[in-house]
């Protein structure tokens, strides 16, 4: 609120009445003259509200006649030509020395006399990134990569040569590195291990190692086409993205992440390998090495739904918790995608969250109805990756499948059957896909194109592809013609489940059980039948090794096992490939009428399955597959 003053003193302050920690006046951080010497705060109501928070203060010492003076003191100005700011983007420029040692800070001194400032080839962009190594400077632009001498600089003879000579001058001469390569806008994504610093160029579609004196696209070694997709996906018109960078000193390989608006790409390279060699199932927001241990930053929010209508509370119960909720975490309730501050108040952060009873504190009052879904602001957590504290291929407290895509392309200008795969390694590994390529384009109409190939139904791990087969009897008590019988479970016998298949008279092939009702002593069947009184009925029924425990008695089933997948011999996995393509033009067999994958190579994919063993180590040494040549058809 402002007001106009009628003030018949000249030099003479307004000041305003705030309260300390301690709730002691203090008027702009003074408290008047001591009262000992008839001192104290002058009281003048200068405004109809909060009268007493306003003083007047003479400029004068006490007030006293030609007393010292309160004054801003000198101020120092200087005269421009243009007085205008200037963004030199491709300037460097220094300050002052500091020395911790002598207490010599002159880090706030800019002296114009000097010659302070050096400035790169304004043509390649501004600059981004800038390293000190030993005595060099590198410095990174958007297109061009340099380095300037540190406390030294080149003298270069009329033939052009240079030779390095001492001098005071702290940037010496700036040298280009060969080849039009920059950091882009990507400053993120630069790291460094030893003398080879990692970076990626979005202008040229590469990843980039700056080594002894050159550059070298790393992206080149059989990825060029990857990179250029990705790379082009980072920055479009759905939003700008971010890649990001960082030196994996556990296993010695460089990590790059590149994250668009919707999704991610991140993977590794290996100097020894001389190629990228994973994908990984996470995005970081920041990645480092620190005494032999690899981290990553990531900020993970969160979602949760009120369990109860709240009313201008800061107590709120929640359930159906969606990854995180974090002590400071901010909160929201959204809209259609727009913040509702009236419910929840801007600036509302959690205070604590008990996720066994689902008790939520927050910073202020908030009204709520039932189901309404609060969204929680991301807190930074620090990961370290390779620790055995928690399950292999989990990131920021999520599991992950493992898997890998590999092709088989034996005599690659014949065409084959693909008969069998195996593989050597852990328990624990399955075959999600194994697909023939893809027959020419064919067409009926001439219009519509399409191309075939012959894939393969899933093969279980050697755990889950386990099983056995269970067998039950019993008697028909009742005549029935409808799907639900009467039976007496008195002179039933071994194992009768949901599922399993039932054989009798006039009982039609592949009835199951759909229900079974042991109160009321009846089963229903998929069909109607005609059951007559004393029919024997005989069940049989498959019992997976994840689900042996449901079945009374059988956690370690007698019986003879099976295997649906692989099958283990010699300490080798093997199964048989079952086809189950779709039939395609001049095909006289085909789908499960034939056994193996038909084509000139086949693209298999393998994964870690979700039972053995969880969160284990899973070995793959070798995948092999017996095939056969074959005339094409």
């Amino acid at each position: 609120m402002g007001a106009i003053l009628e003030v018949k003193y000249f030099n003479t302050f307004i000041l305003k009445k705030i309260c300390n920690a301690s709730e002691l006046p203090l008027y702009n951080g003074s408290r008047g003259v001591p009262s000992s010497v008839n001192g104290g705060f002058p009281v003048l109501p200068l405004l109809t509200e909060n009268s007493f928070n306003w003083i007047l203060e003479e400029s004068r010492i006490r007030g006293g006649y030609n007393n010292t003076t309160v004054d801003f003191g000198a101020k120092a100005y200087i005269v421009e030509d243009e007085p205008r700011a200037t963004r030199r983007f491709n300037a460097l420029i220094y300050s002052g020395i500091f020395n911790s040692r002598t207490g010599i800070n002159r880090t706030n001194v800019f002296s114009v006399a000097e010659d302070i400032t050096k400035a790169t080839d304004p043509a390649n962009g501004g600059i981004q990134k800038l390293y000190a190594e030993d005595t060099n400077l590198n410095i990174l632009q958007e297109l061009k990569c340099s380095r300037a001498l540190i406390d030294k600089d080149a003298i270069f003879t009329a033939e052009g040569g240079s030779a390095v000579t001492a001098s005071n001058v702290v940037i010496g001469t700036i040298q280009p590195y060969p080849g039009k390569y920059g950091i882009s806008t990507n400053p993120e994504s630069f790291a460094v291990y030893g003398f080879n610093k990692y970076f990626s160029d979005t202008n040229n579609s590469a990843i980039l190692k700056l080594s002894g004196g050159s550059i070298t696209p790393i992206s080149e070694y059989g990825m060029k086409t990857f990179f250029r997709q990705e790379l082009s996906r980072v920055n479009n018109i759905q939003g700008v993205g971010k890649i990001i960078g960082g030196y994996d000193i556990y296993s010695k390989e460089y990590l790059i992440s590149l994250q668009g608006s919707n999704s991610f790409k991140t993977l590794n390279f290996d100097e020894k390998a001389q190629g990228w060699v994973s994908l990984f199932s996470y995005a970081p927001d920041q990645a480092f090495s620190l005494r032999n241990n690899f981290y990553t930053v990531k900020s993970v929010g969160g979602n949760a739904n009120v369990n109860g209508a709240v009313t201008a509370s800061t107590n709120v119960i929640v359930d159906g918790v969606q990854n995180f909720i974090e002590q400071y975490s901010t909160v929201e309730l959204l809209v259609n995608g727009i913040p509702n501050y009236t419910a929840v108040p801007l600036g509302t952060t959690v205070v604590s969250f008990n996720s066994a009873t689902g008790a939520l504190v927050l910073s202020g009052n908030v009204t709520l109805a039932d189901n309404d879904n609060l969204t929680f602001g991301g807190v930074a957590k620090l990961w370290r990756h390779y620790s055995n504290s928690v399950n292999r291929g989990n990131f920021y407290g999520v599991d992950n499948e493992t898997s890998i895509t590999f092709i088989f392309n034996p005599n690659s200008t014949n065409s084959k059957n693909f008969f069998t795969i195996g593989y050597e390694g852990s328990n624990g590994w399955q075959v999600d896909s194994f697909v023939s390529d893809l027959t020419g384009q064919n067409t009926q109409n001439n219009i519509n194109w399409s191309s075939t190939q012959d894939s393969n139904s899933l093969i279980s791990s050697y755990y889950e592809g386990e099983y056995v087969v269970t067998q039950g009897t019993s008697i028909v008590a009742s005549d029935s013609t409808a799907n639900e019988i009467i039976i007496d479970l008195g002179a039933s016998t071994g194992v009768m489940r949901v599922g399993d298949i039932v054989n009798g008279p006039n009982i039609p092939s592949a009835t199951i059980i759909t229900a079974i009702d042991n109160s009321q002593q009846t089963i229903t069947i998929s069909t109607n039948v005609f059951a007559s009184t004393g029919d024997e009925l005989t069940f049989t029924g498959i019992v997976t090794r994840p689900n042996y425990s449901a079945v009374p008695g059988a956690v370690t089933p007698t019986s003879e096992r099976y295997y649906a997948g692989f099958n283990r011999k010699e300490n080798k996995y093997v199964a048989n490939l079952l086809n189950n393509s779709l039939p395609s033009s001049g095909e006289v067999i085909f789908g499960d009428q034939m056994s193996g994958i038909k084509g000139f190579y086949g693209e298999v994919k393998m994964s870690t399955d979700a039972k053995t063993d969880p969160g284990g180590l899973k070995t793959l040494f070798s995948v092999e597959s017996v095939y056969q040549m074959n005339n094409g058809y």
